[in-house]
């Protein structure tokens, strides 16, 4: 599991578009938004890389990177 951090995403719409971007790279990830601190957390069966998602996040007009690790 990773986290990314999204700017611009402020309502359930948002939270839905990110979710798709997500689900257009890996259909069988899990994806848990958190709206008032704009985390992603994603977890991907297939071992997605962040990267693919932080992409996708992007194309789909938000901004995202990585968060650190939190163990």
């Amino acid at each position: 599991m990773f986290e990314i951090k999204v700017t611009r995403m402020n309502c359930g719409g948002c939270a839905k578009s990110v979710t798709r971007a997500i689900h257009g790279v890996d259909a069988g990830a899990t994806v848990a938004i958190d709206l008032p601190t704009g985390t992603v957390a994603i977890t991907s069966p297939a071992g997605t890389p962040a990267g693919r998602f932080v992409d996708a996040v992007r194309t789909a007009g938000y901004g995202a990177n990585t968060l650190p690790f939190a163990a």
